[in-house]
């Protein structure tokens, strides 16, 4: 086994012939995407998973089925998960999403923005699909730097995973312990994810980053996801290509 995990066609590592699939978790976000071009960019064949899970509106799921369009993806699954069922998070609920926040306040305390065990409850469906595929590699856009109150954006959390992965399945058991979970993204800075993103040919005006856009989609510049997408185009001087609430 490589430290890609790489399946070898017929079963045997020794032939000419391997794939290299991977699981792509993909928000319609500027992690996400960046995350599947860095995939794309490594030799991957991505199969991209879109979770439908009961968040406050459907923007991000129709630019992912645009993005997975463009970077033309081997195939990709919008999965119904009605995490609203539970709320307890101002993405699946009626709590308010905070506005205007310090970058101090953005990187102190877990956010009510956090959604409860969703990466878990993320990983673990896409496990589940990489298993069918079969894909031993799944990617996912966390980041720990800009996002450091949420649990499941850590290291601890994505080794812990990994080791479970390897635990629970019968890929894991039977191919000793293949499941690698990537994040490319999870030491980086908004500012350096999109300079990454850029040089690897991204159109960022196709993603969708916003907590709370307005009914035809425009971000609202002023939640934290908006500002520190606004802040990392700035610190490359550039401007934002989505549109705004004016």
């Amino acid at each position: 086994m490589s430290q890609h995990g790489l399946l070898s066609l017929g079963g045997t590592e020794s032939e000419d012939m391997t794939i290299s699939n991977a699981v792509v978790l993909l928000s319609g976000g500027l992690d996400s995407t960046t995350t599947l071009a860095m995939a794309i960019e490594q030799g991957y064949t991505p199969y991209a998973l879109t979770f439908a899970y009961g968040q406050r509106h459907q923007h991000e799921i129709d630019a992912a089925r645009v993005i997975a369009s463009t970077h033309h993806v081997q195939e990709h699954r919008v999965f119904p998960l009605s995490l609203d069922v539970f709320g307890g998070s101002a993405l699946t609920s009626n709590i308010a999403v905070p506005k205007l926040r310090s970058a101090e306040a953005i990187a102190t305390g877990i956010p009510v923005t956090y959604v409860p065990a969703r990466n878990t409850v993320f990983l673990s469906i896409a496990l589940a699909w990489a298993e069918v595929i079969p894909a031993y590699d799944i990617f996912i856009g966390v980041n720990a730097r800009d996002y450091s109150g949420y649990p499941d954006c850590r290291p601890e959390f994505i080794r812990a995973f990994e080791t479970t992965a390897n635990l629970a399945t019968k890929t894991g058991v039977e191919h000793d312990s293949p499941f690698r979970i990537h994040t490319p993204l999870i030491d980086l800075g908004k500012d350096e994810i999109i300079r990454r993103g850029l040089a690897l040919g991204i159109d960022y005006g196709l993603t969708r980053s916003c907590y709370d856009p307005s009914p035809v989609g425009h971000a609202c510049g002023t939640c934290d996801a908006c500002l520190l997408r606004l802040q990392g185009f700035a610190a490359n001087n550039l401007t934002d290509p989505a549109t705004y609430v004016t």
